[in-house]
């Protein structure tokens, strides 16, 4: 047995999965006719990726699926959130699709199914085909109507065995890494490129929506990472700051896809940049959702910074705090406060936690091969209790999925970070057990 605390009541038909992306864990990127993704270009570009690792490997998971399914199984998880990749359906992004790609993930989704594992796929983790970012990228007038027609594509093949359909992930990582601090694809540095960007990704979303449900009958949402924001000190600028900070990472995305309106003090941080969508567009970017995602990691205190653009917000390391591999702060209480917020203010669609994880150093594996890590037990623990509190105050939350199922790429941050619950050996791709992964099945065997 785990030293596992009681765990929280959860609702009957509570979703217990684990999560991974596409470019993240599979490998095999031109395997079997699939094109090149922005990542693929991004990691063949010297000194982009610390360590000068790359994704061409990933996990293995194109090859060794089946695995990492029997994985799952034994983890106890009914759902499983992971993402397709739109170069392995639409080499060139839009036009001929690849029947081997939409093959794969229809094996994929079959044994998911006999497994009595829910398939959770979102639509875009990042990873847009370079054949449009050579038309433009998200920068194109014409991008929404290219995502929508991924999303007809992939929904018309699997749409009758998915229950559950995500449009986007994360569209501030998207934004503020690759368009406007050039950290991610496509590596851009412009505040107007990033204003650009809000409204094609968001109209794209309402597009996927919409192609989405011509298509399926399944749950349809969007998963957004929040960072609450709060003010270092009660100094009026570190105030502002922080209610600026707040607006550009938070209030962006929920105001106008949650209530189809102009965003909370967007002025304040754009000025004369911004431009409201018109009726149409805010129509199209607020379709109605049957779920939103939540990717929690996180919280930051802010003061003022003139050099940090657009929001002129610094974030401030607090004393006395637990901190990951990423030095991201570690406060389990603050998820549940996020809860309760987006509750309150949105009157959301019923959420799901759709990430929740940290990225801490491992000690070395035991005699029987598990590896001992103790302080991500310690990790989920705290943070499925916050969960369990914000349900026992009233927010409707129907999921939580662990980040992630495996150690894998993590983008920029090559494959130093380690998040799985479960290990992945860089020569061999065997996978070792953790005890957080032990303990999380004891926790879901208790729910």
């Amino acid at each position: 047995m785990t030293d596992v605390a009681p765990t929280p009541k959860f609702p009957d038909g509570f979703l217990w999965g684990a999560a991974t992306s596409a470019f993240q864990i599979e490998g095999a990127p031109f395997e079997e006719g699939a094109g090149e993704s922005i990542w693929d270009r991004w990691c063949a570009t010297p000194g982009r990726i610390r360590n000068g690792d790359d994704g061409r490997e990933g996990c293995d998971h194109y090859h060794r699926w089946r695995e990492d399914v029997d994985l799952l199984a034994r983890l106890g998880v009914n759902s499983y959130r992971f993402s397709t990749a739109w170069t392995r359906i639409l080499p060139q992004g839009t036009g001929t699709v690849n029947a081997a790609g939409l093959d794969f993930y229809d094996r994929l989704v079959d044994a998911l199914l006999a497994k009595g594992i829910a398939p959770n796929l979102t639509l875009y983790h990042w990873d847009l085909p370079q054949a449009l970012e050579d038309r433009g990228g998200w920068l194109a007038p014409e991008s929404p109507d290219w995502f929508a027609e991924y999303a007809a594509v992939t929904a018309r093949r699997l749409g009758d065995r998915v229950p559950y359909w995500c449009t986007f992930n994360e569209p501030w990582v998207i934004v503020d890494a690759g368009y406007q601090h050039d950290s991610h694809p496509p590596g851009r540095n412009s505040t107007a490129d990033a204003l650009t960007a809000v409204r094609h990704i968001l109209l794209a979303h309402g597009r996927g929506v919409k192609a989405l449900r011509a298509e399926t009958e399944a749950q349809v949402g969007l998963v957004v990472n929040i960072e609450p924001k709060s003010p270092v000190d009660d100094d009026p600028r570190n105030v502002a700051a922080a209610a600026r900070a707040q607006t550009s990472m938070n209030h962006l995305y929920l105001d106008q896809v949650l209530l189809g309106l102009r965003p909370e003090g967007v002025e304040d941080v754009y000025g004369k940049l911004w431009r409201d969508p018109t009726p149409a567009e805010f129509a199209e970017m607020s379709a109605p959702l049957d779920w939103l995602g939540l990717n929690y990691y996180t919280s930051a205190a802010v003061r003022h910074d003139d050099h940090h653009l657009p929001d002129h917000a610094a974030s401030v390391p607090r004393p006395g705090l637990q901190r990951t591999m990423l030095n991201w702060e570690i406060i389990p209480d603050d998820l549940r406060r996020t809860l309760v917020w987006l509750h309150e203010r949105y009157s959301p669609p019923p959420l799901m936690i759709t990430e929740n994880g940290a990225a801490l150093h491992d000690p070395a594996v035991r005699s029987d091969g598990v590896v001992p890590d103790a302080h991500r037990t310690a990790y989920l623990r705290d943070h499925i209790a916050a969960v369990g509190a914000a349900i026992a105050e009233g927010v409707d939350v129907r999921g939580y999925y662990a980040w992630s199922l495996l150690d894998n790429f993590e983008w920029a941050q090559g494959y130093a970070p380690t998040f799985g619950l479960f290990q992945v050996d860089r020569k061999t791709m065997a996978r070792r057990w953790k005890s957080s992964a032990l303990a999380y099945a004891e926790i879901i065997g208790n729910a």
